[in-house]
């Protein structure tokens, strides 16, 4: 159903703007509340006179908008909201958070002209939002969510304790690696009949040469022998 809006209606258009609606919503609420007629033949020749007589009143608020919306144009605007675990926020980001974010920027907006897919953000990275300064002036806005602050520093205090976790944990594998290397050297039985390295050999003959010598110098001579006797 088509109704002509008579006031500004949050995510749906503009005064004196024709829009499609359901009809439930129309005839229960719209109407009702005086913000919208139906868009009657009659109707929107009444709206078409309407803006004929207001229009330097409408070219002005057309050229005011314009303006506004030229600002966007190379502007960047990062919104802080506190992070839970990976990329989800604690909470949500609205058009008011953009609308306060805008106006901070020395931009002009009401929440009711910004419209955020699905309403609400609740992830961090960017997003698109549909701004609109008049029925006819109406811009796409991109903008990004990221982690506050406090965020931030929980995020760097949980990477450092993660990092030291894992530090810990290597070292006590490795640790344990090199006794159980060491205890299968020495205590299994199967190496026991392994062929001794070139090193091991020589090093046993030389200390068996070297008792054969000590033994001899120990040993009386003949002559020595006889004197005693």
């Amino acid at each position: 159903m088509d109704v002509i809006l008579k006031q500004d209606v949050e995510n749906l258009g503009f005064e004196f703007e024709v829009v499609s609606v359901k009809p439930g919503y129309a005839r229960n609420f719209l109407i009702p509340q005086g913000k919208a007629v139906i868009a009657t033949p009659k109707q929107r020749e009444e709206l078409n006179k309407t803006l004929e007589a207001r229009k330097a009143e409408e070219d002005k608020l057309i050229a005011d908008a314009k303006e506004k919306s030229a600002k966007l144009e190379g502007l960047e605007v990062k919104i802080e909201a506190k992070v839970g675990a990976g990329t989800k926020l604690f909470g949500s980001v609205n058009n008011a958070d953009l609308a306060k974010a805008l106006n901070n920027a020395g931009i002009e907006i009401e929440r009711k002209h910004i419209r955020i897919a699905g309403n609400t953000i609740k992830r961090l990275g960017k997003s698109t939002a549909r701004i609109r300064f008049h029925r006819d002036v109406e811009v796409e806005f991109e903008f990004e969510v990221i982690p506050d602050q406090d965020s931030i520093r929980r995020a760097e205090a949980a990477a450092k304790a993660k990092a030291e976790v894992a530090r810990m944990d290597a070292e006590r594998a490795a640790a344990a690696e090199k006794s159980e290397e060491s205890s299968f050297k020495y205590d299994n039985p199967l190496l026991a009949g392994q062929p001794k390295s070139e090193a091991s050999v020589e090093a046993e003959t030389e200390t068996e040469v070297n008792a054969e010598v000590e033994s001899a110098d120990t040993q009386p001579s003949e002559g020595e022998a006889s004197e005693e006797a």
